[in-house]
C-alpha cells in the first residue's frame, strides 16, 4: 500500500535578505490548464537546427534547457512553459537564463532553483511568481543538493530521504508503473502535481507536464538521442555539456517514451515524435 505524503506546496529561499516563496506545480490552478491545445515541446537535439519554425511560432510551446534560446531568432507567441530538471544545466550554461529567460512560466526541481539562487539571484527575485516546483516522485527531498532546504522545511523523518523504487507507486492512481521492465522499472505520471517520473531526459519531464496541464496532443521536436555525442544546436564543440543519453537510450528512455505514448493515447492524447534522428526507435502507435 502506498503511503500518500503530500509534497510541500511551497519552498522558501532567502536571497539578498529577501524571502522568496516559490509555489509547487498544482494542476488545479486555472492558469495551468491548456484547454486541450496541442503543445510543441522543443528539445535541444542537433536536428532543431534544420526545422522551419515559421509554421510553429504561433503554436503553444514548451521549451527545455537551452532550446529557449530560439526566442532570439523566432517570434514565438504562445510560450506556456520552460522546463529544467537538472541543476547541471544551470551550472554549465548560466548564460542561457541570463540572456533568454524573461519571466516565461518556469518549471524546475528544487535542485535547479537552489542552483539559480546562487548563479542568478536577480532572476529569482524578479520572476519567482512565474516559477513552479516539480518534484521527482521517487526522491522528492532526498537529493544531496536539497538537504539544506529539506532541513529548513523541518522534515525530520529520515525515511523521506531515501530514494524509493518505482514499484512502490504501482498502486498509486496518479502513476502508471511497469514494475516488470528490466533492468529497472519505468513509469509515467498522470499528474505531476504528485510528482514526475524520471527517464534520463528533460523532454520526458516536459511531456508529463504537458499532459498534466490538459494538452490535447504532444509534439516532440529535437529528441534526437542517437546523435547525443554531437553538440546541442545551441552549443559548439568547445562548449558542449556532457551527455549520458547513449547509455540510457535503449534500456530506459525509449521504453519510457513508448509507455508514455501508450498511456496518454488511452486518455485521448496523442504523442508524436518529429525527430528524423530517433523516430524509428520509438513504437508510438
Amino acid at each position: 500500500m502506498v503511503l500518500n505524503l503530500a509534497l510541500p506546496p511551497t519552498a522558501d529561499f532567502v536571497i539578498k535578505d529577501q524571502l522568496i516563496t516559490i509555489k509547487a506545480f498544482n494542476a488545479s490552478e486555472s492558469q495551468q490548464n491548456l484547454q486541450g491545445q496541442a503543445v510543441n515541446i522543443i528539445a535541444s537535439g542537433p536536428s532543431i537546427a534544420d526545422l522551419v519554425f515559421s509554421a510553429m511560432q504561433n503554436t503553444t510551446t514548451i521549451f527545455v534547457n537551452g532550446s529557449i534560446s530560439l526566442i532570439a531568432q523566432h517570434n514565438f507567441t504562445a510560450v506556456v512553459g520552460y522546463v529544467i530538471s537538472d541543476a547541471r544545466f544551470i551550472n554549465h550554461q548560466p548564460e542561457i537564463l541570463r540572456d533568454y529567460y524573461k519571466g516565461q512560466p518556469l518549471y524546475a526541481t528544487l535542485a535547479v532553483f537552489e542552483a539559480m539562487a546562487i548563479t542568478h539571484p536577480e532572476i529569482m527575485c524578479t520572476y519567482y511568481k512565474s516559477m513552479r516546483i516539480l518534484y521527482p516522485v521517487d526522491r522528492p527531498w532526498g537529493v544531496k543538493s536539497n538537504q539544506s532546504l529539506f532541513n529548513k522545511l523541518s522534515f525530520k523523518n529520515k525515511w523521506l530521504h531515501r530514494k524509493k523504487p518505482l514499484s512502490y507507486f504501482t498502486d498509486d492512481a496518479h502513476f502508471m508503473i511497469d514494475a516488470n521492465h528490466r533492468p529497472t522499472a519505468i513509469g509515467v505520471s498522470l499528474d505531476v502535481t504528485y510528482g514526475f517520473v524520471e527517464a534520463g531526459t528533460v523532454a520526458y519531464v516536459a511531456a508529463q507536464l504537458a499532459f498534466s496541464r490538459q494538452a490535447g496532443a504532444i509534439h516532440l521536436y529535437g529528441v534526437d538521442l542517437l546523435n547525443s555525442s554531437q553538440p546541442r544546436f545551441y552549443e559548439s564543440a568547445q562548449n558542449s555539456a556532457p551527455s549520458k543519453l547513449d547509455k540510457a537510450v535503449y534500456e530506459r528512455i525509449v521504453p519510457s517514451f513508448d509507455l508514455l505514448a501508450k498511456v496518454y493515447k488511452s486518455h485521448g492524447v496523442a504523442v508524436i515524435n518529429h525527430s528524423p534522428i530517433s523516430q524509428s526507435l520509438f513504437n508510438f502507435c
